[in-house]
């Protein structure tokens, strides 16, 4: 029998899923730019791109990578407590949306959205987090 799926895990795989599909634009950018074999060949990985947008991208990644390394562990240890709750659901679909929202007007460059969808994914690992230590049911 297979345990089910918490909608917290739910939220997690598909987090983690977009999370490793954000290379994707970036990559074919700097292949666009560099041709195939400067931006496969080159060891260091040190092969830029010289379009803005790519670049921003690039750093939207990373602090999705950052970001998922924190949200995943307090999904996992909500898990292996069962502390899960409808307001911690709610917490992991709401930083998969805000996540999304970050890794866009990053990459477009939009003001003020990037860090308020920042806060918003913050806020619901905050969420999290106090659940765990008891001070949020």
């Amino acid at each position: 029998m297979k345990p089910a799926v918490t909608s917290e895990l739910y939220w997690l795989v598909l987090t983690t899923l977009m999370t490793g599909l954000f290379w994707v634009p970036y990559i074919l950018q700097r292949v666009q730019d560099r041709g195939l074999w400067t931006a496969l060949s080159e060891p260091q990985g040190s092969v830029h791109t010289e379009s803005h947008w790519a670049r921003r991208m690039m750093r939207a990644h990373q602090n999705a990578i950052e970001n998922l390394v924190i949200f995943a562990t307090l999904v996992l240890m909500l898990q292996a407590t069962g502390n899960g709750t409808a307001t911690t659901a709610m917490a992991c679909m709401v930083y998969f949306f805000a996540r999304a929202t970050h890794f866009v007007v990053y990459t477009l460059a939009v003001p003020l959205l990037r860090p308020l969808s920042f806060f918003i994914g913050f806020f619901a690992q905050l969420a999290l987090a106090l659940t765990l230590l008891g001070a949020l049911a």
